[in-house]
């Protein structure tokens, strides 16, 4: 029996994951090396590929030993970013573009006088970063329990998204927002700050995931958008994230014949192909 095996379009870093990896990787040529404050990305692979260039990663500004400290494509928030103007460190910003627009949006409607609210994961560095140029007028939530049991419920209310979050899921918290709020004499700004490029990939994604039997995400276990992507892809056939292609297991392919794959937004091409790769070898093994 053949199997087919399918790779979805789109697949590769996206736009902003590319630049912040070529920027550090020029800089690094520069310099022999430079400190990024956290993880660039959430992709194991590309993180020590970046360590062998001489790009580390530490956990506080404490713990920088040179005079230059970057900035992942996750951003940071505005109080970070003057600590390390204070201590007089060169900054090399490679925040991505759309995660930029998502914290001026908050800012703006922080100012404006509206209560921000951040569609998205508390716990994620892209969310933290994006509440706090909100400063102390906002919270990041994915449950709408919350928002019901604000007491009392704000007036003037601006809603926005962490950029990797599924469309369709942003969108039914919005709804269900306005149902909280209708007649309530509140007033809901909303903008999408949901980022094009996941927006494209996850369709591309869910193309591919109805016509396959057998799904694999390829990412890091801890990637917002990788598991997005796999939830997605599992509300339509049978879905694995995995991070590499070692971790694919050969009784997960028994009985399906066409199998799809897709990458996050931080997966290199290379950790794509290799799966594809693995899976071509197996397939051939056990037909």
């Amino acid at each position: 029996m053949s199997v087919r095996i399918e790779k979805a379009a789109g697949t590769g870093f996206c736009f902003g994951v590319r630049r912040t990896i070529t920027a550090l990787e020029k800089i690094a040529g520069e310099r022999g090396g430079v400190e990024t404050l956290g993880a660039v990305v959430h992709n194991q692979p590309v993180l020590q590929r970046l360590a062998g260039l001489g790009i580390t990663a530490v956990e506080t500004l404490d713990k920088i030993n040179g005079d230059t400290v970057a900035i992942g494509a996750h951003g940071v928030g505005p109080e970070v970013a003057d600590e390390i103007k204070r201590r007089k460190l060169k900054i090399v910003d490679t925040t991505c573009r759309f995660v930029q627009r998502a914290q001026s949006v908050a800012q703006r409607l922080s100012k404006s006088g509206f209560f921000v609210i951040v569609y998205g994961d508390a716990n994620h560095p892209e969310v933290k970063g994006i509440l706090a140029w909100a400063g102390d007028k906002g919270i990041a939530t994915l449950d709408i329990k919350v928002i019901t049991e604000l007491n009392p419920l704000p007036k003037r209310i601006g809603v926005l998204a962490q950029t990797t979050q599924i469309p369709a899921n942003f969108n039914e918290f919005i709804k269900q927002l306005v149902d909280i709020t209708l007649n309530k004499d509140s007033e809901l700004h909303i903008v999408d700050t949901i980022c094009h490029d996941i927006r494209r990939r996850q369709e591309l994604a869910q193309k591919l995931a109805e016509k396959v039997d057998l799904m694999f995400v390829v990412g890091d276990h801890t990637s917002a958008n990788t598991n997005r992507l796999a939830e997605l892809c599992s509300r339509l056939t049978k879905a694995h994230l995995i991070e590499t292609a070692e971790e694919i297991q050969l009784k997960w392919l028994r009985g399906h014949k066409h199998i799809g794959i897709t990458g996050g937004a931080s997966t290199a091409e290379e950790t794509v192909n290799e799966v594809l790769a693995k899976l071509e070898k197996l397939t051939s093994i056990s037909s």
